[in-house]
């Protein structure tokens, strides 16, 4: 048989417990950014493409289920065991405000205009923070049928979307009214759910189950059974073209998103894989796990043949490239002032 190459992840270590949340920035000025929620109670922000390790947010007391960045990567915000939401400055670390609950908080989102800060958790109650008037309190939406498990904005902050940890099916709440306007229907609950970078869909993880709706008229566009539970799923960016998943095998595998074909394999975890995203442009994504480590994989036709002859997608892709073209890329690296870099994962496992 021919010998398969395997995929390398620059492995990102910093994490005393599990990885249960990650999300990536937009493309700023100053590159991308990486946070993780860990059950450590420390977020941490990350250089998006290296992995580097930028800084540690400190101040949570409990786990933390949830993280994201608005879209300039100026702040941050968690989601805390500790019955709290913080908001962070992204700069320098500084917690500028928490936001107290009455029960765990499962899920937080930056509206796209960063005003606003959405949280949902254990109460039931979806929660909108002004953050140009953090001591104001917030606008609630208490008719949530179960626990908040995940949330996002959409329609340019207009809907509201949410899925609880105990009843299947994503709810789209318009913001003005605070009314359910549509169910996603699903077999278990929902997992993960992320709205693509250009608004047009939703991918969906229940089960063993990913789904991609459309995100403007709500239809089932595809549907695909995993080869396992899964709980989360990403879908690449930039061309569209292929998804990833990750669960308890413990494997990131990626798929084509036209036939369903199971086109990659990453092996390297030793522990459930509790999320996967996609870098915003699509030539990188990272998965989180049990095992407290952070992965970012190339992508490419990681676990098939490397040297394929189409290109992978984004300039990481696996191609042949000319020497003039290496060695701009090299002259454009910098090393990151605190001198962490992630360390490459020198395990081939089986």
């Amino acid at each position: 048989m021919e010998k398969k190459k395997v995929a390398v992840p620059l492995v990102c270590h910093g994490h005393s417990r599990p990885v249960v949340d990650l999300y990536y920035s937009p493309v700023t000025p100053d590159g991308f950014f990486l946070i993780s929620a860990s059950k450590d109670s420390s977020p941490m922000l990350r250089n998006g493409e290296t992995g580097d390790w930028i800084g540690t947010f400190e101040g949570h007391k409990g786990a933390v289920w949830s993280c994201c960045l608005d879209t300039n990567a100026l702040h941050a915000a968690s989601g805390s065991a500790d019955f709290t939401a913080k908001l962070w400055d992204a700069l320098t670390g500084d917690e500028l405000h928490s936001f107290d609950h009455k029960h765990i908080v499962r899920a937080c989102a930056f509206s796209e205009d960063t005003h606003h800060l959405l949280t949902g958790g254990f109460e039931k109650i979806l929660r909108i923070f002004d953050l140009n008037r953090s001591d104001a309190p917030p606008r609630e939406v208490d008719n949530s049928p179960g626990s908040i498990r995940t949330v996002a904005w959409l329609h340019s902050d207009q809907t509201i979307l949410s899925s609880c940890a105990d009843i299947g099916g994503v709810r789209l709440w318009d913001v003005r009214s605070g009314k359910i306007v549509q169910t996603l229907e699903t077999k278990s609950p929902v997992t993960s759910a992320e709205v693509s970078q250009d608004g047009r869909y939703i991918t969906t993880a229940d089960g063993s189950t990913v789904n991609f709706w459309d995100a403007n008229h709500f239809g089932l566009v595809k549907s695909y059974n995993m080869p396992c539970n899964v709980e989360s799923a990403s879908l690449e960016p930039k061309l569209g073209n292929k998804f990833i998943a990750g669960g308890e095998d413990m494997w990131v595998h990626v798929f084509d998103i036209h036939t369903g074909e199971e086109i990659g394999c990453n092996k390297g975890h030793h522990g459930p894989v509790h999320c996967v995203r996609f870098a915003p442009g699509g030539e990188s994504y990272a998965s989180g796990s049990e095992d407290g480590t952070i992965r970012i994989w190339q992508s490419g036709p990681a676990g098939h043949e490397e040297n394929d002859s189409h290109p992978g997608n984004g300039p990481t892709g696996k191609v042949r490239v000319s020497a003039d073209e290496v060695s701009r890329k090299v002259e454009s690296f910098h090393i990151s002032k605190e001198g962490k870099t992630a360390e490459k994962d020198k395990e081939t496992d089986a």
